[in-house]
């Protein structure tokens, strides 16, 4: 997907693991695909349409890729969310120079409620919104949507469905998976709000795929 319309984005990053969870390891067996992997995801957030993804390590290595490759899809100055990972801000810079608008959404958060903390999600008790570049209108700083996306991704995909066993066992059938969802996803799901597919609400589809026809893509 090339030249997307695209105007207000937000991204964000989700944890799984591939093979074993990073602290069964082995000495020397890191970098090889195993252990904790992230799915770095853009959502715009009035389409709903998922322009890339990218799966790798949460660091700045990664984060170039990622938003690199965001910006090569887009087809005129947009305004960025992310959370407050710091390796945002380079990649943005790199990839975007002063052309966009950017800002971090900072959550702070509390201790978990309750007794029960290893499962426990900390308690957010504020957020704070930094301007990085640009001029990003105050109002569209968010990242809800991204976050519902995320929640749409655990519930759809059995692999980054936490305590589970159907964890991706190679990082090339998390990415397969990965490919099929985001395929679906923008093409063949019909969005409750919007009430068509985000390629359609982009633009750049005309009618709601069908299975046979994203399976027909494949090259036999």
């Amino acid at each position: 997907m090339r030249n997307l319309p695209c105007k207000v984005l937000q991204v964000d990053e989700v944890w799984a693991f591939c093979g074993m969870k990073q602290a069964n390891v082995p000495e020397g067996m890191n970098g090889e695909g195993i252990g904790d992997t992230w799915t770095w995801v853009a959502l715009d957030s009035e389409t709903k349409l998922i322009p890339c993804w990218h799966i790798g390590k949460r660091d700045y290595i990664d984060a170039s890729k990622f938003i690199f490759d965001l910006s090569e899809r887009l087809a005129s100055r947009v305004q960025l969310t992310s959370d407050g990972h710091v390796p945002y801000i380079k990649a943005v810079e790199d990839a975007f120079g002063a052309d966009i608008d950017y800002s971090m959404l900072i959550k702070l958060y509390g201790k978990p409620l309750g007794t029960e903390t290893r499962y426990s999600p900390p308690v957010c008790i504020g957020a704070r919104k930094r301007r990085v570049m640009g001029s990003p209108k105050r109002d569209l700083v968010s990242t809800s949507h991204i976050e519902r996306q995320n929640l749409t991704m655990r519930m759809s995909m059995r692999r980054f469905t936490r305590l589970t066993n159907g964890y991706s066992k190679k990082i090339e059938n998390h990415g397969h998976a990965m490919a099929i969802y985001t395929m679906h996803y923008n093409f063949c799901r019909i969005h409750h709000s919007l009430r068509v597919t985000p390629a359609m609400e982009a633009g750049i589809s005309d009618h709601v795929w069908s299975l046979e026809e994203l399976v027909n893509l494949i090259s036999v």
